[in-house]
Formats: structure tokens, C-alpha cells, sequence
């Protein structure tokens, strides 16, 4: 059943950006508007996200400001590019959240990827098995082929692992969520399986954070942390019921130390492989 995108995070991004730099020009909505032959009304929907704005007024609003840099204008342009471009995850624009289609973006452009699994593996790293129970259970309401396509999503998401050049990965995952049985002990067993083999990866590294150090830095819940090619700055995905929450700036500041509070504290990659190993024996 198709449904309405809304307001992508790469069209608010953007906007943001062209905000920046009109307010640090000095110039207002009616002046951006006017240089445009559009209304000041129309360059703040573009500000928003609420309209995409189009590589050529992007190119326009850019020789206003002043931007010159090869570099800084080649960045925009891109961005303004890829808000009209169709990238495979569009595919699923009409079977998965707009946040959902907005990560798979984010995922696809970063460079790192620190996540923090507290209750369940995560989504790059879970079988098709897995994920597929894990939904089941999650959303039992859901169609067949919504729960299809929301498997093949999460699965098509995990190939940015095996590209030329893939992010390095480096992932913390509570006890609890290798332990809680999602499926069966077949299908948990695989899971174990596959964590152990994904280690091989060299861009990959998996740590576990064991029950027997007790409480930890992170009590409200998993996290991704996106590193992203410069000039553009790590963005904090969360999720939870409600929906997805991103975070820039001091928001991720914050759950770098999180993060690196996290990794201080949970097995090296020997022990956790070791741990992974033990779990699924006793699954077998």
C-alpha cells in the first residue's frame, strides 16, 4: 500500500545548509526570493525540506552567497542532485518508513559506522532468517509482501559490506540481544554463526558487552553512530516505537563518549568470538 514520503532528511539537510549560508550573507527570505524570481515563502520551503530544492536554484542561491570554493559548491550541488536522483532504495519508498529510506541513503554515503545493539543484532548484521522473526514478531500485522520487502530492504542494506571500498564497522552488542532468542534456536544459531563470520571481515569488528560487568553507559537503548566524507559531520540515528531520531553536533559529541565508554568496557575481538562460539553451542 503506497503512503505519502513527506520531508526526506536530505532535503532538510540541505536546507539547513542554504539557511547557514544566507544568514551568514545577511540576506532575507524576500531577498533570496527575489534573486530566485521566486517568493521568500518558496525559499523557505527549500529551507525546510518541505519542497525539494532543484540543482539549478541551488546553483543560483550558491553564486548569491558567494560560495566560490570548488569544493564547497561541487559538495551542495551533489546533495541538491541526489534529492531528485533515484537511488535503489527509492524501490521501497511505498513498502518502508521515510526514516527507514533515509538511513539506507545515510548508510550508503558513510565512511564508518559505530552502532551500539542493546536488545536485538543489528540490522546490517542480522540473517534472513533473523530478520525475517524478528518483524513477524514485531509487526504482526503486517502483509506478507510488507514483510517481504521489509526483509529484502534490510538485506539489500548489508551490501554496502562487501562494495570496493565499505565503511568499517564497528559494532557493540549487549548480552541480551545474543541471548534472547528471536525465531527458534535454529534460527538464533545461524545468527551466532554469522557474527563470527562477519568478524573475518577486516572492516568489520564485533565486540560483545557481557552481563557479569553489570550496569553500562547506554541503559536507554541502541544507537548508530554515521561518519560521513568531510566537509559533512557524523550524524546519531536512533529508533525506537515512535519513530527515528537524528542528531547532529553536540548530540553526537555526547554519544561518541557513550560510545567509546561502551567499547572500553565490553570483550576484544578474540573473547567475543570465543563468547559467540559458546552461545551457539549451547543453541546446538
Amino acid at each position: 500500500m503506497s503512503k505519502e514520503r513527506g520531508v526526506t532528511l536530505r532535503a532538510q539537510w540541505l536546507g539547513q545548509l542554504l539557511r547557514d549560508l544566507r544568514e551568514q550573507k545577511g540576506f532575507t527570505l524576500k531577498d533570496a526570493g527575489e534573486y530566485l524570481q521566486r517568493t521568500g515563502a518558496t525559499v523557505s520551503r527549500f529551507e525546510t525540506g518541505v519542497y525539494p530544492i532543484r540543482r539549478v536554484d541551488t546553483a543560483a542561491l550558491l553564486d548569491l552567497y558567494g560560495v566560490e570554493d570548488p569544493k564547497h559548491r561541487d559538495m551542495l550541488l551533489q546533495l541538491a542532485g541526489e534529492l531528485w536522483q533515484t537511488g535503489w532504495w527509492e524501490s521501497y519508498a511505498d513498502d518502508a518508513w521515510s526514516s527507514t529510506i533515509d538511513l539506507a541513503w545515510l548508510e550508503d554515503r558513510a565512511v564508518s559506522l559505530r552502532l551500539f545493539a542493546g536488545m536485538v543484532v543489528p540490522g546490517l548484521l542480522q540473517t534472513r532468517e533473523y530478520a525475517l522473526a524478528l518483524f513477524s514478531a514485531t509487526s504482526p500485522d503486517m502483509s506478507a509482501h510488507r514483510l517481504t520487502r521489509g526483509v529484502d530492504l534490510r538485506q539489500e542494506r548489508q551490501q554496502i559490506l562487501h562494495r570496493d571500498t565499505p565503511p568499517q564497522i564497528t559494532a557493540v552488542i549487549d548480552e541480551a540481544a545474543l541471548r534472547r532468542t528471536v525465531g527458534s534456536n535454529d534460527v538464533m544459531a545461524g545468527q551466532l554463526r554469522h557474527l563470527r563470520q562477519m568478524m573475518d571481515l577486516p572492516q568489520v569488528e564485533i565486540n560483545v558487552l557481557p552481563f557479569e560487568l553489570g550496569a553500562h553507559a547506554s541503559p536507554e537503548g541502541s544507537f548508530a553512530l554515521i561518519g560521513l566524507a568531510a566537509p559533512f559531520s557524523d550524524i546519531a540515528h536512533s529508533e525506537c516505537p515512535g519513530g527515528a531520531i537524528y542528531l547532529e553536533r553536540t548530540g553526537v559529541d555526547r554519544l561518541v563518549r557513550v560510545y567509546d565508554q561502551l567499547r572500553g568496557t565490553s570483550l576484544d575481538a578474540e573473547k567475543s568470538a570465543a563468547f559467540l562460539a559458546a552461545l551457539e553451542k549451547d543453541l546446538s
